[in-house]
């Protein structure tokens, strides 16, 4: 039976309740500092690459000259996809979100992996290397065909975000672009344990496979309360449409009760996401850069209204990385239901890195519930009821 001393001890939604160890992911919500392995998340996306930051968070260190090189080419080399997991990308439906056609997908490549039911570091590090080159070339595809177009193979030369962009339209993507697209992806790698993370983490304690916890987890992303959220920010930017009309949407949202998507988080409470501080300048840079800055003018005046709102009223909301990242993508040319996908792919670096790290060392997570239903009932026969 639950204690009242457990029963006092609960917290809603696990919040501030530490469930495991860690070496992949520090956040210091208070000091708006995030990092990965120990390196500052805003010295990443400043001077590495996707590529360099994902080998850092499954090998625990950054890797040489030599050992960069040779984990691109086996990217490169990875990112074949079988024949059979092709047509059956094209037998899904065009109206399918794209994470529901991912999370199949990726559940359906465990029959093409020769290392499925190998736990170990080694074989774990394998198959983490394939899903993450997998993935871009996987989203792009349905993309495409859900548009009534041809998948376009990769381009050895070019790395997974240039790949990517190549692979939504046939044209390379300019240098700036280019590098804004792979800055998004190295901040959206991890985030310590989330709710996606926490969740592959539990199916890896089972022992299941690596497949089966990232399946897991991109279920859990899908939420409109985890990576669903980015979405959710661009169909509000395209319903406001204009500066002008920012204000009076928002007074009727915040009169209605609603939520303003891309505020808020559970781990930022007193200060500004610090992926969302990089993402706003990134945005606008880009919008100069593209001659179109529409929309980070008006994701902006939706993030003033809000702030100085919520400040006025005593609990202050600033920007999440789902908001400044929906009108990056969008300039980018990136379809919102291509949103959190992209999440997925960027997440699957962390997600495999904490499934390797349970893996190692790992104890199932079986957690308690403190019970508040009826007590002591007496059954009642079937015909007497």
């Amino acid at each position: 039976m639950t204690t009242q001393a457990q029963a006092e001890a609960l917290k809603a939604g696990l919040e501030g309740v530490i469930a495991g160890e860690s070496k992949i992911c520090l956040i210091d919500g208070e000091n708006r500092k995030l990092s990965y392995r120990g390196y500052d998340v805003a010295d990443l996306s400043k001077y590495s690459s996707f590529e360099e930051t994902t080998f850092l968070l499954l090998n625990g260190r950054l890797p040489s000259v030599n050992e960069l090189e040779v984990f691109k080419n086996e990217l490169a080399k990875a990112r074949y996809i079988p024949s059979q997991i092709l047509a059956m990308i094209a037998l899904v439906p065009p109206q399918t979100h794209p994470m529901d056609m991912l999370r199949t997908i990726v559940s359906a490549l465990s029959q093409h992996e020769p290392d499925v039911s190998d736990n170990s570091t080694e074989a774990n590090l394998r198959k983490a290397t394939r899903l993450i080159a997998q993935a871009p070339v996987i989203v792009a595809a349905y993309h495409r065909l859900r548009n009534g177009l041809q998948p376009i193979p990769p381009i050895k030369k070019l790395n997974l975000a240039s790949n990517f962009l190549y692979m939504l339209t046939g044209e390379e993507a300019h240098e700036y672009a280019e590098k804004v697209f792979d800055m998004c992806m190295i901040l959206h790698a991890d985030h310590c344990f989330n709710a996606s993370t926490f969740t592959a983490r539990v199916t890896a304690a089972t022992l299941s496979d690596l497949h089966s916890a990232i399946t897991s987890a991109i279920g859990a992303l899908k939420g409109k309360l985890h990576g669903g959220a980015n979405q959710e920010v661009m169909e509000l930017l395209n319903k406001i449409g204009s500066i002008e009309n920012v204000s009076p949407y928002l007074t009727k949202m915040f009169e209605e009760g609603k939520k303003v998507p891309g505020f808020g988080h559970r781990v930022y409470r007193t200060c500004e996401d610090p992926r969302a501080t990089i993402l706003r300048e990134s945005s606008k840079e880009l919008g100069i850069c593209e001659n179109n800055t529409k929309w980070f003018e008006i994701s902006k005046a939706i993030e003033d209204f809000v702030v100085h709102s919520t400040q006025e009223k005593g609990k202050p909301l600033y920007p999440n990385v789902d908001f400044y990242s929906a009108s990056t993508y969008h300039v980018l040319k990136i379809e919102p239901q291509l949103f959190t996908p992209i999440f997925a792919m960027s997440r699957l670096a962390g997600w495999c890195a904490h499934v390797i790290e349970q893996h190692a060392n790992n104890r199932l997570i079986r957690p308690q519930a403190h019970y508040i239903g009826e007590r002591d009932l007496s059954y009642v026969l079937l015909d007497k009821r």
